[in-house]
Formats: C-alpha cells, structure tokens, sequence
C-alpha cells in the first residue's frame, strides 16, 4: 500500500525534482525555457505536506525547500490534491498572483511536465533511440534517487530501514555517466544529484543498459552481483537498507 502523504513526497523530490535534471539535460525542455518571457518562481505548498519553489529561468530550473523567493503559489488542501496534479493534472488553489499561475501551469510548465512524463514513462519504439534511451534511464535515476530519500523520511515502512542505517554518505551511480549521493544523519536522508567526496558505501552499475533493465525489472540484481556488474564497496549494510528502500520507490512509482 502507498502512503498518500508519503507520495506527495515522492512526488515533489522524486517526480517533479527531476525538472532541474530535465532542464539541464533535454533540448525541448530547454527550448521551452528559451521562451520564457521573464523568470518564474512556482512554490506548491501542500498542507500536512511538503512545501517546495521552482526557479524557472532561460538557463534552467533550480529547485528549493519552502516558499522563499516564489513569484507565484499555488496551495493544495492534502496531500492528496497534489497527488491529483501530478496523476490527472488537476491544479490547486493559485494564492499568489492567481493569473500568473495559470497562464505558467498551463503553458511552459505543462510542456515540461508532459516531456519529462514522455521521458520517464516512454513506448518501445521510443527506446530504441540511443539517445532517448540513455535520456530516459539517466533521468529515471535521478527520479528514484529523489524518492528514495523521500520515502526514507515519511513511508512507514521505509522509516524501518532509515532507522537501521548509519550515519553517512552513499554514492549511487552509472559507470561514466553520474553520481548521486544519498545523505544520512540521525536517519534522516538527503539526495545530493552530485558525487560525494568520500562516500561511506558505493553502489555502482557498469552501464546505462543495466541500469534500465534493473529499473524495468528485466535483470536480477543479484545475478549481476555474481557477474560484477554491480560494483560494491564500504559499508555494505548502508546500501542494503537502500535497496530495501528501492523495493518501496518500485511500488510508489511503479
């Protein structure tokens, strides 16, 4: 079962936290972005929820905790209502220059939300682009990293793993692509989309290919364990509770 106020999590770190990644990496995201008229700053403030703001510029997207900063706010009652936005595109209640909102949400902000669900959630013929293949996984990595650290935090049964787990910092990643890092301090996670300096674990697939198979649910992690396809290294009980974790991000997203 999915905890409603779990997803909004998920939803905001995880789904739409990609959009930074998605501006940085995509030429039609960036293609919207050149458009723009002037920056806008969107906060979704969620009750009993999570409160975020998106910095949209012709440079890209940057995301940030709380309202800070925001030129326009749209405000959900539960976290089910910001549930409904990301699911069926149903808006909250514009609170901060209403017009504004609108005419962004609308617009650019749909356009980018409709390539990244393009993205994470592409057809066969799609994937067999070499280009869109490697877009697409390398963005599906950086969705789950955000929701792992998401989960940790407020998915009842994640907590249990989060509270097994020792402090420090774990690098996940793509061999020659990326690296995120998850952060753990007092059980709580944080996702870093960068490489860490000194990790405490490391867990590492040697390519795109294998990574999207794992994603997908066509390859056994365990078997590329035994292959050395999956490199491992440093405190292993840290990756172990991610990967409990990861079982929980597979039914959130799934």
């Amino acid at each position: 079962m999915k905890d409603a106020k779990a997803m909004a999590y998920v939803n905001m770190y995880g789904v739409l936290g990609t959009l930074e990644n998605l501006c940085a990496m995509d030429a039609d995201a960036q293609d919207v972005l050149e458009h723009l008229k002037k920056p806008v700053s969107l906060c979704f403030h969620v009750k009993d929820g999570p409160c975020c703001t998106f910095h949209f510029t012709k440079s890209g997207c940057r995301m940030t905790e709380g309202e800070q900063g925001c030129t326009c706010k749209m405000t959900f009652s539960s976290p089910e209502k910001f549930n409904a936005l990301i699911d069926n595109s149903k808006p909250g209640l514009p609170t901060k220059h209403p017009a504004q909102v609108l005419s962004f949400l609308l617009g650019p902000f749909t356009a980018l939300t409709n390539r990244l669900t393009e993205l994470l959630r592409p057809g066969e013929e799609q994937l067999r682009d070499p280009a869109f293949f490697e877009e697409s996984t390398l963005l599906t990595m950086y969705t789950i990293a955000g929701a792992i650290s998401a989960l940790a935090n407020h998915d009842p049964i994640s907590r249990i793993s989060a509270g097994n787990t020792v402090d420090g910092q774990v690098q996940l990643g793509i061999a020659g692509k990326l690296a995120v890092t998850i952060c753990v301090k007092d059980h709580r996670f944080t996702t870093v989309k960068a490489p860490c300096d000194s990790p405490r674990a490391i867990m590492e697939f040697a390519s795109v290919q294998l990574a999207h198979d794992l994603f997908a649910g066509q390859a056994s992690t365990i078997n590329e364990l035994c292959k050395g396809a999956i490199r491992l290294r440093g405190m292993i009980s840290m990756v172990d509770n991610i990967n409990r974790i990861l079982d929980r991000v597979a039914v959130y997203l799934g």
